[in-house]
């Protein structure tokens, strides 16, 4: 039998004359800092006290030993490499490797001795592919489409230039006689309500006369095959499987996938995954609307709750297992059922797919390209051709995978950002994305759909980024354009849109030690990556709210319950138009590092204000109110797989708390439904000094708080017809108390969005909600973890709401 034993441990690094030990998995980053070599250059400004380290050329050491196994072979196996380096053993040469997303092997049989990974600077082998290849345009001036290297560890307009290198994945010996198992592809698909299992393998041999056989285990079932040559396929059903669903819809059942090598009655290799019986589809059918983008699985049409996901550390070798789980549990409560990996990362560790498996996130995958021209000549086309085999056969088995995407933004790039006059008939990437990658998946992975990028409206005879084909970056808004405008179309599927807000402000504190925070100081300005970032989150404020000028706790608020409205219009506006609108993938989930982005959690795993709207904006069942063809509607958006029936109540109100007028409405939305009432003819509210407040009654469908409903389980949508900065609030009144359960407030008068935040108590306190309206009378209880000693007056000092113009 195959016998693998970790090389993890052992390694010194390098530097200069000196040797400090390193940790692999990890990269030189990482080791520098544990040895006190560089500041940690996520705190204030270090990160340019570091750009040193990715000019620099690196030597990972250790020693192995000759070991006498009795085996035939035995291999040296790198799971992953950052980036360009060479590999020698007792002084000879192993190989060279150029590309970090994928796994090299080598055979050692009989060698023993130092083994040396040196690695050249990312930047110098950038430059010297740009000058073998020519210039191509990206959206950022670092060299990061001359490599198959993360991009985003060159910096992006929320993440620091990190320039990595280092052993970032396990490495070890194998050992093993005869044959082994090669690659393993899980061909599984649901026929006529039979699960099926089709593994077609690759066999390495040591003796080409060796019979050898394969058995595949399911489910309780067997099945056996003959290898011919290196060749065999063996094929398991599995009748009446459980079906795998996606959260929300039913069950996650994964099943137990063992395949086994044999030679005669002796097994040689063994292969372990689970795999879960589904089909996917994605219907981009033409219709009365333009050609849709509707995920489809075991039949069912579903609108995606997404987030975008990007490394959630700049570092990659430093997110566990543990770490994956929690930031995508955190996903899954606050509604999320679709992940998109986005392409100027990686793809991700077996760790987050299992995770996702487990949780029935769907995962939509982009390959590794983003935001710029990538050459197609060589020495790129074969790495990227090698790492597309290489990665869709390795995450095939995982259910939650339902899409390949060619790329991120490089199809509009081409079109709308200068490129094709720059390039003048230089390859740019359209022969990966409409030729290497469709016909990659096509041959290895034909049970998933792929779709050329993101945007992408199906062909050039559109605009890549047409709303009415296909998918859609919405970035007008926020770059140029207020987020009302989101009302002003309706995309088939919105893949990028968001807003931006700081971190939380314990992060701040931690990452800008000593600092005197301000919106424009200087830490706070380093930590801010976008392109006149903090003059759009001034311009996005003006329409809405007075702009607190010199007071960085009024703006930290502020701009966090901004984010919440902007993201709150568009997805309250997109799922009121399904079908017609198939999903929304929020940018961005997470972040790699402390810094004032678009994410709902921020780069010290602390949720925004966002977290918990996005509880309420994905919850199986929302309320809200919108417009259709000028006149107000209440919209009850129904995901459920039942029908939604019950009571809307809906009041006009005064901001004093004066009711104004009132009706109740019979509510009744079929499963996976939108229906529309239309508020009756006096009930709009007139003017900033009224509102329109709508209750509807119905089972708590979602686990988690109670996120956006009122008093007795009912969801509730609140209106008001005018920006904040023009409606009269009046002074704030409430009771603070503070109890087991967390702290109570009871408003006196009307409070609009109120927020508890929970680390200014302690850092490591969390609050189980986000922002709240209450209206005159109403209390709310807030759930609060981490915080040893409560204080009533603690808790008063650390909530803000909406106030009179100071």
């Amino acid at each position: 039998m195959l016998e693998a034993s970790s090389l993890d441990d052992g390694w010194q690094l390098r530097h200069g004359d000196r040797r400090l030990p390193a940790v692999v998995p990890g990269c030189v980053h990482t080791d520098l800092l544990a040895a006190g070599v560089i500041p940690d250059p996520f705190l204030g400004r270090a990160e340019t006290e570091v750009a040193w380290v990715g000019r620099r050329e690196w030597t990972y050491e250790t020693q192995v030993s000759s070991v006498s196994s009795g085996h035939e072979q035995t291999d040296l196996v790198f799971d992953g490499l950052d980036t360009v380096a060479e590999i020698t053993l007792d002084g000879r040469l192993l190989g060279r490797v150029r590309n970090m997303h994928r796994a090299y092997r080598f055979d050692v049989t009989g060698l023993s001795g130092a083994l040396a990974v040196r690695f050249v600077s990312a930047y110098a082998e950038a430059e010297a592919v740009r000058g073998k290849v020519g210039d191509r345009p990206g959206a950022y001036p670092e060299p990061y489409q001359y490599l198959r290297k993360m991009a985003c560890s060159f910096g992006w307009d929320w993440g620091p230039t990190l320039v990595t290198a280092g052993i970032w994945r396990p490495v070890r010996l194998e050992r093993w006689s005869t044959a082994r198992l090669a690659r393993v592809r899980p061909l599984v698909t649901v026929e006529g309500g039979v699960g099926v299992v089709e593994l077609r393998v690759e066999v390495e041999r040591t003796r080409v006369e060796a019979g050898l056989v394969l058995e595949a285990r399911v489910g309780g079932r067997r099945a056996r095959a003959e290898v011919t040559g290196t060749q065999g396929v063996v094929r398991v059903e599995v009748p009446d499987a459980d079906l795998w669903w996606p959260r929300g819809y039913g069950e996650q059942a994964l099943h137990d996938v063992e395949l086994t090598l044999h030679h005669g009655s002796a097994p040689l290799d063994v292969w372990r995954r689970r795999v879960g019986f589904r089909s996917v589809e994605l219907d981009t059918s033409a219709d009365a609307h333009g050609s849709g983008f509707t995920l489809v699985v075991n039949g069912e049409r579903l609108f995606a709750r997404g987030v975008n996901w990007i490394p959630d550390d700049v570092f990659p070798s430093r997110v566990t297992r543990e770490r994956y789980r929690k930031r995508l549990r955190q996903a899954a409560d606050a509604g999320v059922d679709l992940v998109r990996v986005w392409g100027g990362g990686i793809y991700e560790s077996e760790d987050f797919y299992d995770a996702c498996d487990e949780l029935g996130l769907l995962v939509w995958q982009d390959f590794p390209f983003a935001c710029a021209a990538y050459p197609e000549e060589q020495p790129l086309r074969s790495e990227v051709e090698a790492e597309a085999r290489e990665n869709v056969v390795r995450l095939m088995p995982h259910p939650s995978l339902v899409l390949w995407n060619g790329n991120n933004e490089n199809l509009w790039g081409f079109r709308d950002w200068g490129w094709e006059e720059r390039l003048g008939g230089d390859s740019w990437g359209e022969g990966y994305y409409l030729g290497v990658l469709p016909r990659v998946v096509a041959e290895l992975d034909p049970t998933r759909p792929y779709t050329a990028g993101s945007p992408w409206s199906g062909s050039w005879e559109r605009h890549p980024n047409d709303p009415a084909h296909g998918t859609h970056h919405s970035w007008e808004v926020w770059n140029r354009r207020d987020y009302a405008e989101y009302r002003s179309e309706v995309p088939r599927f919105v893949a990028e849109f968001g807003w931006q807000a700081p971190p939380a402000y314990a992060t701040l504190r931690r990452a800008l030690p000593g600092e005197e925070l301000a919106a424009d100081s200087r830490g706070m300005l380093h930590h801010q990556k976008a392109e006149d970032g903090d003059g759009k989150l001034e311009r996005g404020l003006a329409p809405h709210f007075a702009l607190p000028h010199g007071d960085f706790d009024r703006w930290h608020y502020l701009t966090q319950v901004n984010q919440v409205r902007a993201v709150a219009a568009g997805i309250e506006h997109w799922r009121s138009h399904w079908p017609v609108c198939a999903g929304t993938i929020v940018w961005q989930l997470n972040d790699c590092w402390p810094v004032t982005s678009w994410s709902a959690i921020d780069g010290d795993g602390r949720e925004k204000p966002l977290y918990h709207e996005l509880r309420r904006l994905y919850a199986d069942r929302l309320l809200t109110v919108q417009v259709r063809e000028g006149r107000m509607v209440v919209a009850a958006v129904n995901q459920c797989g039942d029908r939604w029936a019950g009571t809307l109540r809906l009041r006009r109100l005064s901001v004093e708390g004066e009711v104004i007028g009132s009706a109740e409405l019979h509510l009744a939305v079929g499963a996976r439904e939108v229906g529309l009432a239309p508020v009756p003819a006096g009930l709009e509210p007139d003017g900033p000094k009224e509102f329109l407040v709508a209750d509807a009654s119905a089972p708590l469908r979602t686990g988690g708080a109670d996120t956006g409903r009122a008093g007795g389980g009912a969801l509730r949508a609140v209106h008001f017809p005018a920006p904040d900065r023009e409606i009269p609030w009046p002074q704030p009144e409430f009771d603070v108390s503070v109890g087991p359960d967390g702290v109570t407030v009871v408003a006196r008068t009307l409070v609009r969005d109120l927020l508890l935040q929970a680390d200014r108590l302690d850092p490591g306190a969390r609050a189980d909600r986000g922002l709240v309206t209450l209206l005159p009378g109403e209390r709310v209880t807030i759930g609060v973890r981490g915080w040893e000693n409560p204080d009533a007056a603690a808790a008063r000092a650390a909530l803000h709401c909406q106030e009179p113009p100071r």
